[in-house]
This record gives C-alpha cells, sequence and structure tokens, in this order.
C-alpha cells in the first residue's frame, strides 16, 4: 500500500568548482539555473518540471552526495511517515522551512546504507520552464545542451541494502521493480519505485557507506541519447559508458561525469511498473547482460568508481 511519497523531488551534490558545475550543468545537461542563497548553492532544474528546482549544487572539497529529497502528498502523510521512520530505528531530524529555498518542511532520516533522505509536502512551483500550464507548447525554444527533461532517479552503494530496501518499502511505501541475486539467494541489487516507472531510486552493495554512483536524468528518445553522445566529444566531456542498452529496465543510456567527477547518466525509455506485476529478477551470473545488453561485459571502473 502507498504511503504518500509521490516522487523524486531533488538531490543536494556536492562539487569541488561551483562555476565549472554550474557550466556542466547548464551547457552540457541543459538545466535552467533558478535561484541561489546565501550559502552559496546554486539551485537548478529541467524544463519540463514543474518545482522550482531538483538539483542543488553545494561547493565542498570532496565530490559526492548530500541527500535526496521526496516529495510526499501532503503534510500529514510526512507527519505520518515521520512517527514510522522513527519507530524503523532511523534517526530523524526537522530541517525547518526555507532552509532550501522555497522548500517547507522537511523530515530528514538516515539508513542503513550510509545514505541521507529527505521527505517533504511543499515546494515553490514556478510550472515548465517556456511553456507554462496553460496551453503549452511542445518544447521551449532556447534549450541548450542535451535538454534533460527531468531529474529521474539515483543509483546509489552501501552496506546492508537489504536494510535499506526494507526501510523504503515498509516504511515508505516503495515496490521493488527489479533486483539481482546470486546463486545463494542473497540481493546484490535492488530498483525500486514509487509510481508507475521502472525505478526511483536503486541500491547496489558496497562495504563502503554512503556512496553515490549516479545521478540520472531523463531524455525524449533514443535519438536524443545518440545526441548527448555528440555533445559529450563536442565539450570533451569524461565520458564513461555508451551509448548502449540496460537489461535492468531495458532503458537507453549514457553515462558521463561531471567536472568534479560525480557520475551523470542520461537515458530513454525503460520499463513500466504495477504494483501486481512483481520484481523481475537477474542471476548474479547475468550482471553483464543485465547492466550492459549490448557487449554482455562488466565494466570494472563502471562498477567501482564512486563518488
Amino acid at each position: 500500500m502507498k504511503k504518500g511519497v509521490l516522487r523524486p523531488g531533488h538531490v543536494q551534490v556536492r562539487v569541488l568548482d561551483l562555476d565549472e558545475a554550474v557550466k556542466h550543468y547548464t551547457e552540457v545537461l541543459g538545466l535552467i539555473e533558478t535561484d541561489r542563497d546565501d550559502q552559496g548553492r546554486v539551485y537548478l532544474k529541467a524544463w519540463t518540471e514543474v518545482d522550482k528546482y531538483s538539483l542543488v549544487l553545494r561547493q565542498s572539497d570532496a565530490p559526492g552526495l548530500d541527500y535526496v529529497g521526496y516529495k510526499c502528498l501532503d503534510e500529514a502523510a510526512v507527519e505520518r511517515l515521520q512517527q514510522e521512520l522513527t519507530e524503523f530505528g532511523c534517526h530523524v531530524e526537522e530541517i525547518p522551512p526555507g532552509e532550501l529555498k522555497g522548500c517547507g518542511r522537511r523530515v530528514r532520516f538516515d539508513s542503513p546504507t550510509g545514505h541521507l533522505f529527505e521527505l517533504y509536502a511543499s515546494k515553490e512551483q514556478t510550472g515548465r520552464w517556456g511553456v507554462g500550464n496553460h496551453n503549452p507548447e511542445a518544447w521551449p525554444r532556447g534549450l541548450r545542451g542535451m535538454k534533460a527533461q527531468r531529474f529521474d532517479h539515483c543509483l546509489l552503494y552501501g552496506p546492508d541494502i537489504a536494510g535499506t530496501i526494507q526501510l523504503f518499502e515498509k516504511v515508505l511505501g516503495f515496490d521493488l521493480a527489479e533486483q539481482v541475486v546470486d546463486n545463494q539467494g542473497n540481493r546484490l541489487a535492488g530498483f525500486l519505485t514509487c509510481g508507475m516507472k521502472a525505478h526511483d531510486v536503486a541500491f547496489i552493495e558496497c562495504p563502503e557507506k554512503g556512496k553515490l554512483h549516479h545521478i540520472s536524468f531523463l531524455l525524449e528518445s533514443w535519438d536524443e541519447v545518440l545526441r548527448a553522445a555528440d555533445l559529450i566529444s563536442m565539450t570533451d566531456t569524461s565520458i564513461d559508458i555508451g551509448p548502449t542498452r540496460h537489461g535492468i529496465t531495458h532503458g537507453k543510456t549514457i553515462y558521463f561525469f561531471d567536472p568534479s567527477g560525480n557520475r551523470n547518466e542520461v537515458f530513454a525509455g525503460g520499463d513500466y511498473f504495477y504494483p501486481d506485476h512483481g520484481p523481475i529478477t537477474w542471476d548474479a551470473e547475468q550482471l553483464g547482460k543485465a547492466i550492459f545488453y549490448h557487449d554482455r561485459v562488466l565494466n570494472d571502473a563502471f562498477l567501482s568508481v564512486l563518488t
């Protein structure tokens, strides 16, 4: 049964050079800068997103992930989930309204994998950039770069993914859409959704806590993924893998790095999920095909380079 979590809302990422990062996320990925705050953080959104921002960049001496936030149905849902998170054993703290610009009260909690997550019910909405919500055109003129359509998901690494997956299923109401298991039945990876998407967050077992593998943004089509590959070469952006297709989710994808070493993904397509579907299972010995469907071979750097 769904618990009131609607969708991914925002992610705060640490970068080494704020100006370089802003240039990358606006000129390469095609996000739109919407604000800055007195802490020096920069707020960005993709053009189809109704909320004012989905990505927050913070300058730091080490790259990586600060937290991922999820939008909830209403304040009553946040209050109910706050109580259930406490009962589950999470360390829970309240972040006051306005700590992130335009965002209401947030409830932040930890997880067995060492990641921090947030729940909130209200954020300033500025509408779809360049087209609005009334008689909108198909797309806005003036988009740059890859023309990313939305922040879609994160893939996170840490220990005890079983505990974090239980947290997301039992407390937050996510469904397990896809998984990788070894021949003893141990789950090595889990892909969870709070709606109909292939996944809204994914976890892979890793001894180090709180690691980020990638943040992902949706593109319109496979042609746009190929165009993204061209832009990666045109801008001398550090490429990782692709263009290719995943076996898991069947999304068409390419991976690359921001100037601080945080991995980005842009993708198109992918499976859909209903609660009565049950999880798709991949055997660990088929992991190469599960991740890189065409090559069917694992890439060690893809699995091990994290921030």
